[in-house]
């Protein structure tokens, strides 16, 4: 599916706008998109679309799991690379079982931490002098999208 040019304008001013926390819940959209095309092309027996949006699926993992600040992150940083980990094997075991449910129920899991993360980005804002804590996330970079992109997809190519 491609999107129209108001479309992706769109996008990429909802991106270019986004606060740290708003660029995960875009990376979470785009997680649990890939995961959900990926068990449709399962169900169709689409080996060749499976194989496109898990390998996109697993670029977002690795993008989250780049912003995961180990150093200073403590428990949720932990907590976030094991849920990372478990998602990638997951998804790995349903496209080795061509399993379409399983990679639903870790669309499920994607979309309840999405979850958590909206609420982060929609609390009252810190006073003056404090930083918002982002559970161990460093995302300060901003990311571009380009004009040809899908619309479920978010491109890593970085600005500067």
């Amino acid at each position: 599916m491609n999107l129209s040019e108001t479309g992706i304008s769109y996008r990429k001013s909802a991106i270019e706008g986004a606060s740290p926390i708003g660029l995960i819940i875009v990376l979470f959209d785009t997680l649990a998109g890939d995961i959900r095309r990926g068990a449709a092309a399962i169900r169709k027996n689409d080996i060749e679309t499976r194989c496109k949006e898990l390998n996109h699926a697993e670029l977002v993992l690795g993008r989250l799991e780049s912003w995961i600040d180990q150093k200073n992150g403590g428990e949720s940083a932990e907590t976030l690379s094991r849920f990372y980990s478990y998602l990638r094997a997951r998804m790995m075991e349903a496209a080795i079982t061509k399993s379409a449910s399983l990679l639903e129920a870790q669309m499920e899991m994607v979309l309840h931490v999405r979850a958590a993360w909206q609420l982060l980005d929609t609390a009252p804002p810190q006073p003056i002098g404090e930083q918002a804590e982002t559970s161990g996330i460093q995302a300060s970079a901003s990311y571009a999208l380009p004009v040809d992109t899908d619309p479920d997809r978010v491109s890593f190519s970085q600005t500067a």
